[in-house]
């Protein structure tokens, strides 16, 4: 039977991180599905590799998604998400691109999409406590989101939570209930989040 899959989409300071690790204390099977990362910035949540071996994943149809942000490439490789999967656990994936998830969500998995939502303001705040020295470019990349989703306004969530008006231990319980449920996506109007 395919296992369950979580994908968490939305910008920087959204909580993401903050929701992984509170879907792991309610369930350990949660697992951080840890990119692959070439570049500079943080190393904390990711699998350290070179270019030259993103190039060479890439070329033997390893990769599920490649980009590039803050000056670094990212890649979300199939071993890595067959590995977990085999071992019971339920990947949770974190995305800031709508064309990525076309992408990772053609690996065979029963897939939860979550849209985490936060204002520029709320983002600037988070980034700023948690000690960001980019604070600026992920602002850019928050706008680079709110655009995105603006473009694919037509995108299919399972779950879409307002992480600034949501507790973390809600979001993590609504995100297990919607895993649980195997809620499917389906478009959702979300144009009152984006302001």
């Amino acid at each position: 039977m395919t296992g369950a899959a979580v994908l968490l989409y939305g910008p920087p300071g959204a909580g993401k991180d903050t929701i992984t690790r509170e879907l792991s204390r309610i369930s350990p099977a949660f697992t951080l599905f840890e990119r692959l990362k070439a570049g500079p910035g943080r190393t904390a949540g990711y699998r350290r590799s070179t270019c030259q071996e993103i190039d060479e994943l890439e070329r033997a149809g390893q990769l599920l998604y490649r980009h590039s942000r803050y000056g670094a490439e990212y890649a979300i490789d199939r071993p890595g998400m067959a590995r977990l999967l085999a071992d019971g656990r339920t990947p949770v994936v974190h995305m800031g691109q709508i064309t990525g998830i076309g992408a990772v969500t053609r690996f065979p998995a029963a897939w939860t999409l979550v849209l985490l939502w936060c204002p520029y303001d709320v983002t600037k705040v988070r980034c700023v406590a948690r000690g960001d020295t980019d604070v600026d470019a992920r602002l850019r990349a928050w706008e680079e989101t709110r655009l995105d989703l603006l473009e694919h306004s037509g995108a299919a969530w399972s779950l879409v939570v307002p992480t600034d008006l949501t507790p973390v231990s809600a979001a993590a319980r609504a995100v297990v209930e919607a895993v649980a449920a195997g809620a499917p996506a389906t478009p959702r109007d979300i144009g009152c989040l984006l302001g």
